[in-house]
């Protein structure tokens, strides 16, 4: 429907003008854009309406999950659809939507420009009972930094979460690989590197050096 319709277009077209300058790119023809820090990327997604129009959604991905589709773990804004009806109206509320996402962006970047911040950010959120990915993110990152208790505090708090899906049993047998490794920060920025790699791999970028610190 996106092809047969204005809305990509007009999307496409106002995201150009607002993100492009920042340097995010465009995934393929999609309504994704992705600004690349290395081991993170700053996501923006223009999301579809069942009714035609586009909705925006920008956010954090920490790329230690080593997954091989886009997603959202740490959520900046969220906007509801702006409905499509005629060009002439669309195309200022496309603009305004892609304004938004820049300065989304912008924010992302000033909030975590170096693993210190994101890691005082990942750890001092309140806990959230059945958030496992909270605690398994906030413990990499204050692995990373030197601070291996803090880094087994939310470890543990992954480990103590009930299994009740295939994935949350796969996440808990890497947190117990992270537990072990806690203390020895070089130890575990080698696992990232190598899960930051294999998920950039599986999203089709670029290999990265990556600045953990």
């Amino acid at each position: 429907m996106a092809e047969r319709s204005p809305v990509l277009r007009i999307i496409t077209s106002a995201a150009r003008e607002s993100l492009k300058p920042l340097g995010l790119a465009q995934r393929g023809r999609s309504r994704l854009w992705i600004d690349d820090h290395g081991w993170w990327l700053g996501v923006v997604e223009f999301t579809p309406s069942r009714f035609a129009g586009s909705g925006l959604h920008v956010g954090a991905m920490w790329l230690w999950h080593d997954v091989d589709h886009l997603a959202f773990n740490v959520d900046a804004v969220r906007v509801g659809p702006e409905l499509f009806r005629t060009e002439d109206r669309f195309t200022p509320l496309a603009l305004e939507l892609s304004q938004q996402a820049a300065a989304n962006v912008i924010a992302l970047r000033v909030r975590f420009p170096a693993l210190p911040g994101v890691a005082r950010y990942l750890t001092s959120r309140p806990v959230r009972r059945g958030y496992l990915w909270d605690g398994f993110d906030a413990g990499i990152a204050a692995a990373l930094v030197g601070d291996p208790d803090t880094a087994r505090d939310h470890f543990e708090r992954v480990l103590r979460e009930d299994p009740l899906a295939p994935w949350m049993v796969e996440a808990q047998e890497k947190t117990r690989e992270l537990h072990v490794i806690a203390a020895d920060r070089d130890a575990v920025a080698a696992w990232v590197t190598r899960a930051v790699g294999s998920c950039r791999s599986k999203l089709g970028l670029d290999a990265a050096t990556l600045a953990l610190s």
